[in-house]
């Protein structure tokens, strides 16, 4: 079992970014638990973060034949990106679309995510733990 986890814009900065909101575990911390919980669980783990929309689609469009799922934290992008969804649509890799926060209790445009019909599920608002759970699930949609 193979899973890409891919971060967008801005998740380099967790940790000093608006801690209130986005915890305090940086992106490093969490790539550390993902692994731990995947290695555990049998699986490997690839860990990219990017801030630019386009090299996330290449990402996902590369990752097909490469990758049983896709944990996704497309920040920003969640909001706005019809290349990603189309990404992850043209793929079929099952895609589990992840954040740290619970993106439908805060700010009106945070809370339509663009992406959400084409993955498998959406978790969110659990802070870094949120990717322990996506890891458990991605490894879950390929066994059922």
């Amino acid at each position: 079992m193979r899973i890409l986890v891919l971060n967008g814009p801005n998740l380099n900065l967790l940790g000093e970014r608006e801690p209130a909101v986005y915890g305090k575990a940086t992106l490093k911390d969490i790539k550390r638990i993902v692994k731990k919980r995947a290695a555990a669980l049998g699986a490997e783990i690839e860990f990219r973060q990017s801030n630019i929309e386009g090299e996330l689609v290449t990402w996902i469009q590369q990752a097909k034949g490469k990758f049983n799922a896709i944990i996704l934290n497309a920040a920003a992008y969640t909001h706005t990106s019809v290349a990603l969804r189309d990404a992850i649509s043209a793929t079929g890799i099952p895609t589990i679309e992840v954040h740290l926060s619970n993106i439908h209790a805060r700010e009106s445009f945070r809370q339509q995510s663009l992406i959400a019909p084409v993955c498998r599920g959406q978790i969110s608002g659990f802070g870094a733990y949120s990717y322990v759970l996506a890891v458990d699930a991605a490894i879950n949609v390929n066994v059922s």
